[in-house]
């Protein structure tokens, strides 16, 4: 189960975010759910940005 978390956290969390800024744009808050929207994005970009930097340089992030 770890496993899981460990591999697939930033797309749980998106989905989270995702999911929250549905919610506020159904109960009318528009601005916020569009503020809101653009949080799945970045949490995936940078994701992935970190996982390129582990892959880069394995034995400054393993000691």
């Amino acid at each position: 189960m770890m496993n899981f978390i460990n591999k697939w956290y930033p797309v749980i969390i998106a989905f989270i975010a995702l999911m929250y800024s549905v919610g506020l744009g159904l109960t009318g808050d528009t601005e916020a759910a569009q503020y809101s929207a653009h949080w799945p994005g970045t949490i995936l970009l940078f994701a992935i940005a970190i996982r390129q930097r582990r892959l880069t340089n394995p034995k400054k992030y393993y000691r």
